[in-house]
């Protein structure tokens, strides 16, 4: 529900203004989205993600690179004994606060595909299930009916 000026939905465009549109720019591949969900399962090193996700080295390096510019991920050096230094990749504090665009993607992948569906999101501390929600600032859940948009002035 768009609020104030933006309800007239002929009077501005939302290009190159909106946080959805610049988000897919940079993090709207199939295969980027599968490295942040390997990473989050404990992945670090580069042929484990070429090989967990499915893609070629080349895609592999393009995608981490990408990842490690946009503050997503971060590399940390490693070295295995008698081998060279090479590069682990780890979620940043922002890789974490995205994690829920991959888990609401999984959740709604859980209600609306068809498949076999055997792994679940679940709360470790207690085992019951867990989903991703839209809370308020004052800790209400927010349906889809209820979420509004608004234009807030510049600081």
């Amino acid at each position: 529900m768009l609020q104030g000026r933006l309800a007239d939905r002929d009077s501005w465009s939302a290009v190159g203004e909106c946080a959805i549109e610049k988000t897919m720019a940079v993090v709207g591949t199939k295969s980027a989205m599968l490295i942040m969900r390997e990473a989050y399962y404990g992945t670090t090193r580069f042929d484990d993600f070429a090989r967990r996700v499915g893609i070629t080295k080349a895609a592999t390096s393009a995608r981490l690179t990408e990842l490690v510019d946009l503050g997503l991920l971060e590399r940390r050096p490693y070295r295995e004994p008698g081998q060279r230094s090479r590069d682990e990749y780890v979620l940043t504090e922002s890789g974490v606060e995205f994690m829920p665009v991959v888990w609401s993607m999984f959740q709604w992948g859980q209600r609306h595909l068809p498949g076999r569906h055997r792994l679940k999101l679940e709360h470790v501390g207690c085992g019951a299930a867990a989903e991703v929600q839209i809370r308020c600032a004052e800790g209400h859940l927010v349906t889809p009916d209820e979420l509004g948009m608004r234009l807030v002035k510049s600081p």
